[in-house]
């Protein structure tokens, strides 16, 4: 399993932006491999930050040459003020019961 995480500083949206957003997260959602997203915000950075979660490298590499995709991150200086991505291999989730259903990802130990 997989995760790509998309951390930002918010910007100006404007009505392309919002287009853009739903019509990725409507793609992502779409993609065989994908296996769930969270979002966060850290009210202290003013960061957000978005997780989404992948069954392989390849259902990832599919949403980020979805030109879609490509068309937002060409535009991304419109609307932010910094970005990271963050691609990382997922080892092992682990826990209690008391997330079960609240979260995207099944423990997997």
């Amino acid at each position: 399993m997989y995760s790509s995480t998309f951390i930002f500083a918010k910007g100006t949206y404007d009505e392309e932006f919002h287009r853009l957003d739903s019509e990725i997260a409507s793609a992502a959602r779409s993609l065989p491999g994908y296996l769930g997203e969270e979002a966060w915000e850290n009210p202290e950075s003013g960061l957000i930050c978005n997780v989404y979660y992948w069954a392989s490298l390849e259902a990832l590499h599919a949403l980020m040459t979805h030109p879609t995709h490509l068309e937002a991150k060409a535009n991304q200086g419109k609307w932010l003020a910094g970005y990271r991505i963050i691609i990382s291999q997922v080892l092992r989730t682990y826990g209690d019961a008391g997330l079960e259903g609240r979260l995207p990802l099944a423990k997997t130990d």
